[in-house]
Formats: C-alpha cells, sequence, structure tokens
C-alpha cells in the first residue's frame, strides 16, 4: 500500500474529510532516528497528523510545524509539514524503552504526557507565523488535535491516527483521517460520523485489515455520498542541504565564528530530521567567515 493523501468532501458541501496513508514515511523515519517502539508510534502519529494539516495549507511554499511537549519521557515531539503533505520530524529522547497500556497496546499517552501543550505554527512565509497552543488533553495525540480545532479554531473535528509495530519493531502499517463539520453542519451529522467513528474502530486495525486511506473515508462516512477531491503520494521529505547549514553558521556571526574557527578549527553539524553530517574544515569555515 502506498503512502497517500486522500481529501474528499460529502455531496451537500457540509463534511470535509482527509486521509493519509503512511507506512513508508514513518518507517523511514524508524530507521533513521533508531527509534523504539513507544517512541516510532508517538513520532509516527505526529508526522501523520502534521501531514494531514499541513496539506491544508493553500499556499505552495507553506508549512506547518506541529510541537507537542507532553513533559513525558519521550520529552519534545516535533513534526514539519509542507503544503503538499510531505513531513520530516523527530521526537527528543528515541531510545525510551517499551511502555505498554496491556500486553499489545502501546502506551503512546503515558510516553507523550499530558503535563505540557500542543502547539501549530502555521508559516504562510509573511513576517510572523500564526501560532495556537492547547493544553494537552490525552497526549495520544489524535485527541489532542481534535480538541485543537475544536478550542482554537471552533470546527468541530473527528480525528483518529494509528501506528502498527510489528514484533521486529517494523512498521507494519500507519494512517489516519481528519473529519470536519462545516457551517451549516447539524446535530444529526455529528451522530452520524460518530457512530462510523466506533464502527471503524481502531486505525491500526482497519488499516491490518488492508484498507487504504479511500477506504478509511468511505468506512467513516458510510451513508454518506463522497466526492473525492484528489488523491497525491506523501513522503518523509528532509529539507536540509549544505547551503542552509552554510547560512547557519552564517547566522552565528563574525565573533562566534571566528571563535569556532580558533577552538576547534573545524566545525561538523547534523540535521536533527535526517542525522545527516555536515563537516567543514579551518579553510571552509574561514571562508564561509569572509561572507559575513
Amino acid at each position: 500500500m502506498r503512502d497517500e493523501m486522500v481529501r474528499a468532501i460529502t455531496a451537500d458541501g457540509l463534511v470535509r474529510a482527509q486521509a493519509i496513508t503512511g507506512q513508508e514515511l514513518v518507517e523511514t523515519a524508524r530507521n533513521l532516528h533508531t527509534l523504539l517502539p513507544v517512541a516510532t508510534a508517538a513520532l509516527g502519529r505526529t508526522l501523520l497528523g502534521a501531514s494531514l494539516l499541513g496539506d491544508m495549507l493553500k499556499e505552495d511554499n507553506a508549512s506547518l510545524t506541529l510541537q507537542i511537549k507532553g513533559g513525558g519521557p519521550l520529552g519534545l515531539v516535533l513534526a514539519v509539514s509542507d503544503s503538499g503533505g510531505n513531513v520530516r520530524g523527530y521526537v527528543q529522547n528515541p531510545h525510551v524503552e517499551l511502555m505498554e497500556q496491556y500486553p499489545g497496546k502501546l502506551d503512546v499517552g503515558g510516553a507523550v504526557g499530558t503535563q505540557g501543550t500542543l502547539t501549530v505554527i502555521k508559516d504562510f512565509g509573511y513576517k510572523e507565523p500564526y501560532v495556537g497552543t492547547i493544553g494537552l488533553f490525552s497526549g495520544e495525540i489524535a485527541d489532542d488535535l481534535a480538541m485543537y480545532f475544536v478550542e482554537s479554531e471552533q470546527i468541530p473535528t473527528a480525528c483518529a491516527l494509528g501506528v502498527l509495530v510489528g514484533l521486529d519493531q517494523s512498521v507494519a502499517a500507519a494512517g489516519g483521517y481528519l473529519i470536519q463539520l462545516l457551517p451549516g453542519a447539524g446535530e444529526e451529522l455529528i451522530a452520524q460520523i460518530e457512530s462510523g467513528v466506533k464502527k471503524l474502530g481502531p486505525v491500526s486495525a482497519a488499516l491490518d485489515r488492508g484498507l487504504d486511506a479511500e477506504g478509511l473515508l468511505r468506512a467513516v462516512l458510510e451513508g454518506f455520498s463522497l466526492e473525492i477531491l484528489e488523491k497525491h503520494p506523501v513522503s518523509y521529505r528532509c529539507a536540509c542541504s549544505q547551503e542552509r547549514v552554510i547560512r547557519a553558521l552564517i547566522s552565528l556571526g563574525k565573533q562566534e565564528l571566528q571563535s569556532l574557527i580558533d577552538e576547534q578549527g573545524q566545525a561538523e553539524l547534523s540535521c536533527q530530521f535526517c542525522d545527516k553530517i555536515y563537516r567543514f574544515d579551518r579553510g571552509e569555515l574561514e571562508e564561509i567567515l569572509r561572507q559575513c
């Protein structure tokens, strides 16, 4: 099953919906960051959620950052999406040992924590980005995203995210959906969607049964006339480059960069998102200093 984003709307225009499958992108993150299972599940859900929200942005060069600080052992969990739903991210403590609510059920909420915040940053390239922050509701990420839309944007939302980790610790399935009521939707639609959510059950189990992104939407919105608006691939995609790292070094300023040359004579910087290492010798640093 390929990694894919699907956007849809009901024929009456009262419900918009998105779904994603992302087994490969979450597995890429697991391998890059050598994640243990509970970190795989937590970062995977955050990547999937950021992808869903990023795909809602209208401008080509816009980006969305989803930042979760829950006070749990995983520490900071962060994901960044472009407007096409392509994501990158990391977790502060990727090697937290297995945490289970019960055998076979990873305790993502306990690992993330609930004594903290969820922050959504939308950057459209203007002077100041939009920043919205709420207190964490459950630490399970999907519930917190749904609450974010209710509290910050007053949009009734149903969200589910799932990552199925196999016995070999690889990602067997990953995906989720986001369902939102538009102006004019009545209470009866809420009850109908809640019934569909309950009938579908956990996303990871539905994906394991073979449902794809469109299948998730049609299952949750059973009984609705659904119009598929768009389908497109998504991936784990890091935006780092030699040029970006050089700009970061320049931003240190002449004095700090000169101190780095005098004290170390070289620099080694790694990308938090893909762990790629960029090395600069003394001559290269001196050339960068001349650009300051």
